[in-house]
């Protein structure tokens, strides 16, 4: 897609030619059930419509928008897009795999680094006033860690939220 950036749309100037391209990105993404021509005269529709009303996205399109070599460049482009947003679509549950894989990752790390630390104040005060709660028998908690401390918690939560 970036290549065929740099061949199309020549005599536009850098700015003209950005705004087009993101507008046509865009604009393919909007109809991305419909075939290149399709979406092609669509964006043509729309052109015409907003010229009519005095109002056009790109003004600089007025002397353009009918000439062959801007309906091929144009074509072209919205021919990549499409390219461009299949290989997406494509790409997806890899990128949902990794996604799911960075997670678990992030959780694993947070654990390992809970496994080294001492407990904070409140999760000592919300264990304690947990087993009074319950009547269970509390466990000396002077060699836990901020982990052990969490899954104690956890486990008297998942005991307990069972019966209720």
């Amino acid at each position: 897609m970036y290549y065929l950036k740099n061949k199309i749309f020549l005599t536009l100037s850098k700015t003209q030619k950005s705004a087009l391209c993101n507008y046509l990105r865009a604009f393919v993404k909007k109809n991305l059930e419909c075939t290149e021509n399709e979406i092609f005269y669509k964006f043509i529709d729309d052109e015409e419509y907003y010229f009519k009303i005095g109002n056009p996205h790109f003004e600089f399109l007025q002397d353009l928008l009918f000439k062959d070599d801007f309906q091929k460049e144009v074509l072209m482009y919205i021919n990549e897009c499409k390219k461009y947003y299949a290989y997406k679509e494509s790409q997806r549950p890899f990128i949902e795999k990794q996604k799911e894989f960075e997670k678990k990752k992030r959780k694993f790390l947070q654990d390992v680094k809970m496994q080294h630390e001492k407990p904070t104040k409140k999760q000592l005060y919300y264990y304690e006033t947990l087993c009074k709660r319950h009547d269970i028998e509390s466990k000396d908690t002077k060699e836990l860690s901020k982990y052990d401390l969490k899954t104690l918690i956890g486990e008297i939560l998942d005991e307990y939220s069972k019966n209720y």
